[in-house]
């Protein structure tokens, strides 16, 4: 073959495998297409495409965000998904994996907390980035500092002995003082559950859990009452007739010390509102797990426009990017009904501690350290709803200290009830 002959093959076969390799990551005009069951995005996404050109995106609301996985036939596949309880069973069907975006021009990895990066692998590989948490908290009146053992956490064991201490009677024996009982939050029940390893994991049709774990709690959680506060019907006869106001009104009022809440609802509190509040992380064995709507964003497998895509969740995990959505929150009081990022702190670590405390000035000098963060167990499939509708309600009856253990309906009967509604 003459070398001119040659040379056309070469450079044509040199343009077939560069269309090969382009097809493999396609890039269109068309707008990068973000589902997402957080209203926020819509304001992100109009920065995003008053900032540049090149890529233009459009936001489709869906809630509930996992259960639109897969788009219907007729549908227009999204090429970004941001939203939670996104870490199931379906994580490869669903996503792309993203380790490629990691460098230090694109997404450095080392500017994410570890432990939530790694939640988001199956692997070898990470389908999905984290972009923000929450965290489980107790809030007090800051003229009650003085009782706390700890400046900036505190374990169960330290809030039943720390609350007890605070508790009072009238000549009727007749609780006047409270200083926190766990009947008053059933979130509260859970995290503790959730932090003595409590998990449930789908087998078939059904679920498997550690009923040691599970049993040991509600143990632990019945003495707490019996042994600081009497009786359910004490904490429950207290809170109806004192805890009716917000949380941080309660603590205020000085009837209780604690009052149980979390990151995104106590910060989207003007600060002028909060006066002498504070507040510490709840923790075991130094780790603060967050809570489990923690909000993950990934490519779709199905993505027509993956390239786009990928510009799209470049320009998000970056502290520059963060730092703009919380000016413009601000500016256009937008921070009114939401926290943060997406509604929590942001996963990334220097986010929280350079920008945060600049328009939360709360968390000045309390952000915790990045080692501390752990988070969520993966979850089934369906996850919010079973949590409400049978995990919960077991733990508010179990832990009812005016039940018998025989008069609580087994989990199990729950669960059943539970999934007759899907079938």
């Amino acid at each position: 073959m003459p070398l001119q002959n040659k040379f056309s093959v070469a450079v044509s076969l040199a343009f077939l495998a560069l269309f090969t390799l382009a097809g493999c990551i396609p890039v269109r005009n068309e707008p990068v297409i973000i589902w997402t069951d957080r209203a926020e995005m819509a304001s992100y996404v109009e920065l995003f495409n008053s900032q540049q050109q090149k890529t233009q995106a459009v936001v489709v609301y869906k809630s509930p965000l996992v259960s639109a996985l897969p788009p219907a036939k007729d549908e227009e596949h999204p090429d970004v998904i941001i939203g939670s309880w996104l870490m199931n069973s379906r994580l490869k069907k669903n996503f792309l994996p993203l380790e490629s975006l990691f460098s230090l021009s694109d997404i450095n990895p080392r500017t994410i907390y570890p432990s939530l990066l790694a939640y988001g692998k199956k692997g070898i590989h990470q389908y999905l980035l984290p972009v923000s948490f929450n965290l489980p908290l107790l809030i007090f009146s800051s003229k009650n500092a003085s009782l706390m053992p700890d400046a900036y956490m505190l374990a169960p064991d330290q809030i039943r002995d720390t609350a007890a201490l605070f508790n009072a009677k009238n000549s009727h024996d007749i609780y006047t003082n409270m200083g926190f009982a766990p009947s008053w939050d059933s979130d509260f029940l859970y995290v503790v559950a959730k932090m003595n390893g409590l998990t449930f994991r789908e087998r078939g049709s059904n679920f498997q859990w550690d009923n040691n774990i599970l049993q040991k709690t509600v143990s632990y959680l019945r003495n707490w009452t019996k042994e600081k506060n009497t009786s359910t019907t004490a904490e429950q006869d207290f809170a109806f007739k004192y805890l009716y106001t917000p949380d941080y009104r309660q603590v205020e009022s000085n009837r209780c010390l604690f009052a149980y809440t979390s990151s995104e609802s106590l910060f989207k509190v003007p600060y002028e509102q909060l006066g002498n509040i504070d507040f510490r992380w709840i923790e075991t064995n130094d780790q603060i797990t967050a809570k489990d709507d923690i909000i993950m964003m990934g490519i779709y497998k199905g993505s027509f426009n993956t390239r786009r895509a990928e510009d799209f969740v470049i320009w998000l995990m970056q502290e520059s990017t963060q730092r703009a959505i919380l000016e413009r929150t601000a500016s256009m009081q937008l921070n009114i009904n939401t926290f943060g990022i997406n509604g929590g702190f942001s996963s990334i670590q220097s986010v929280n501690e350079r920008i945060f405390p600049t328009y939360y000035r709360n968390l000045l000098g309390n952000i915790p350290a990045k080692n501390a963060i752990q988070p969520p167990p993966a979850f089934p499939i369906r996850w919010n709803s079973f949590k409400e509708r049978v995990v919960i309600p077991y733990l508010q009856d179990a832990t009812n200290t005016n039940k018998e253990s025989k008069d609580v309906l087994p989990l199990e009967n729950r669960i059943t009830s539970w999934l007759m509604q899907f079938d």
